[in-house]
């Protein structure tokens, strides 16, 4: 296929290669650019920071840029989420998380819960224990013996949905699931059960149902295990919300994982937000006794601090939601013209769009035809950078991400669905002409 392009410079929702030629970001990279490239005033305030103090462990010190970053996600993830722990990604994030839970549970005296249960298929992140706790059958050979795997629910899909089901009823299938897993393992037993509350590209921005999380969380608080939302991907305002969790105001998670937008690529960075009375408790009984080099970076808290400046000035949280149903809108307006496009979902600005080769009967397109790497070059052909990968093996789908910055404008997303419009055409066209 076509080899990566030699990125030189972006600026926006663009980027330029070694040979001039422009493409818009399409997902962010991997949904991470939220607040789009080349922002000076966020560069400055690293830049700023580093003349100032560059580095300080936080076991050994406090510093302001810390206290400042917790403070105001805090303030933005509202009540139940009271304490921040700030780390150096997403996947150093939700072992943070876990890790977190799991001293909680020896300190309070139950030793037994050490079981994690998470959703087949899921993603959550690239360590190997990260890699255990995801949901990919193709990594069995892989892990197999290598790590300690979560143990597997399915996960609720709506656009592709067992027989005899539709996506009411195998929710609540998928809900009960739960239920009976944490039964056959023993309340007693089971830590947590950690969720992408909007999916990414394991499940193809897979959105849970308010029954879903409603159900969950009455699930999870009945048996005494811990609910996580792991929103690495979806939070910090890509779906209309600071959290994607606010969806669910009835429904809490008792821990929110985060990262991506935070750090908008400009610095690499996670949290993990919690309630305070879950920290309280622990700091009294035997405090928390791990931590990473990199935890609460002083030049990252201050690259964050500015980025979410960048959100309030250009009210980036709700421009998510209007640009998202902007793009969604006018993309299924197409639809008929488009024969590969099979479904398009997600929140606000987090979005996948699944290609298929029938559209009525759902039916994928032929594991031969590589859909996820041919859409990626005629996207390249038509000036736009798409995240896409076959996961799975292609079980449940292929799809790719589209999941610009939050500061794309109304023309820039006009601008976008002609590229990707004239992508799917073209992808369509070398699908019917074959052989492939």
């Amino acid at each position: 296929m076509v080899p990566l392009p030699l990125i030189e410079r972006a600026q926006g929702i663009y980027l330029w290669d070694e040979h001039g030629n422009r493409y818009i970001d399409a997902s962010s990279g991997p949904v991470v650019s939220n607040i789009g490239h080349g922002n000076e005033r966020v560069a400055e305030a690293m830049a700023r920071q580093a003349r100032t103090m560059d580095f300080a462990y936080s076991r050994l010190a406090r510093h302001r840029p810390n206290i400042k970053l917790s403070e105001r996600i805090a303030r933005l993830a509202g009540p139940g989420f009271e304490r921040v722990s700030l780390t150096s990604g997403g996947s150093e994030a939700m072992e943070i998380s876990i890790k977190f839970l799991r001293q909680h549970a020896l300190a309070t005296g139950q030793p037994r819960r050490r079981r994690i249960i998470t959703c087949q298929p899921s993603y959550h992140g690239g360590t190997i224990a990260m890699l255990g706790l995801s949901g990919d059958e193709t990594l069995h050979p892989f892990l197999d013996d290598f790590t300690i795997s979560s143990e597997k629910v399915p996960a609720p899909f709506t656009y592709r949905v067992p027989d005899n089901h539709t996506p009411e009823t195998y929710a609540r299938h998928c809900a009960a699931a739960l239920d009976e897993k944490i039964t056959e393992l023993g309340p007693e037993n089971v830590l947590a059960f950690a969720v992408e509350p909007v999916g990414g590209l394991a499940t193809g921005c897979m959105v849970l149902s308010d029954e879903y999380v409603r159900s969950v969380r009455e699930i999870c608080s009945r048996h005494g295990v811990f609910l996580v939302f792991d929103e690495i991907l979806c939070g910090t305002g890509r779906t209309g919300r600071f959290l994607a969790a606010h969806h669910w105001p009835d429904a809490l998670p008792d821990l929110v994982v985060m990262a991506k937008g935070l750090g908008s690529g400009y610095t690499p960075l996670g949290a993990v937000l919690m309630p305070a009375a879950l920290v309280d408790e622990l700091a009294q009984r035997t405090g928390f006794n791990f931590s990473h080099t990199y935890n609460a970076n002083p030049i990252s808290c201050a690259t964050a601090l500015a980025v979410l400046d960048e959100y309030d000035a250009g009210d980036l949280v709700r421009a998510a939601e209007a640009r998202g149903k902007q793009i969604r809108d006018a993309l299924l307006a197409q639809r008929g013209e488009l024969s590969v496009l099979g479904d398009v979902r997600g929140l606000g600005l987090v979005m996948a769009v699944e290609m298929v080769a029938e559209q009525a009967a759902r039916q994928p397109l032929p594991a031969a035809f590589e859909a996820t790497e041919r859409v990626r070059v005629h996207g390249l052909d038509n000036g736009l950078m798409l995240y896409s990968r076959r996961t799975a093996g292609g079980k449940y789908g292929d799809w790719f991400m589209l999941a610009p910055p939050l500061t794309i404008s109304e023309a820039e997303c006009e601008e976008l669905v002609a590229r990707l419009c004239a992508t799917l055409k073209a992808l369509a066209a070398e699908f019917r002409a074959g052989p492939w």
